[in-house]
Formats: C-alpha cells, structure tokens, sequence
C-alpha cells in the first residue's frame, strides 16, 4: 500500500512563497509519476504540476514561470515551490502518485492521494 504524506502549507500574503513537500511510503512499488493538484472552495480539482517519466514536467497555465516541481526518483518525493503567490492560489494542494501495480507483463497504473494541505494566500 502507497501513502503520500503532504507537509508545508500554510498562509502567507500576496506575493509571498511557500514551499510543498510530499514523501511516499511504499518504496518497493514503481512509481510512474508525482505531482500536485489543487481543489478551491466549489471548483474542481484541477492539476497545478506533475513530473513523469516519460512525458517530462507539465504546469498548468496559471503557475507558470512562478511554481517549480522537483521529484526524486529514488526517495519517492516530489516538492512544489510557490513563487510569487496569488490570492486565486488559495485552495487546499493534494500530492498524487501515478503507481505500477501488478505482476508484470500485466502491469496496471493505480492513483494515490495525500490527505491535503491548506495554502492560503491573501491579498
């Protein structure tokens, strides 16, 4: 079984950065990707950054040249670094895993979610 455990949210001004930390247990699984969404009061959860192995980093639109995902591989970690933040940042940040299960050849992709951490950006 995979957990993900998600540290380093917070409440900080406008303009200002936090720094998200995720740490799986469950080493000896494969991990295909990790990465961060978010879900804001009465919106859908919507992908912020993720890093695979085999389609590189991807961002979406709004945190461009202001957020940075960094993974390692081997420690089974992913962090998000939150430049220059923004009250539309306000939401709750979930850490996901992308996780090979099954004996191969017959390999299938599971999910896993961390719990979620508050970040919380005023104006």
């Amino acid at each position: 079984q995979v957990q993900l455990l998600e540290s380093g949210g917070g409440s900080v001004q406008a303009g200002g950065s936090l720094r998200l930390s995720c740490a799986a247990s469950g080493r000896r699984y494969v991990f295909r990707s990790m990465g961060w969404y978010r879900q804001a009061p009465g919106k859908q959860r919507e992908l912020v950054a993720v890093h695979s192995d085999f389609d590189g980093t991807r961002y979406a639109d709004s945190v461009k040249g202001r957020f940075t995902i960094s993974r390692d591989n081997a420690a089974k970690t992913v962090d998000l670094q939150m430049d220059s933040l923004r009250p539309e940042d306000t939401a709750v940040y979930y850490c996901k895993a992308e996780v090979y299960v099954g004996p191969p050849p017959n390999l299938s992709l599971d999910d896993y979610w961390g719990q979620g951490t508050q970040v919380t950006v005023s104006s």
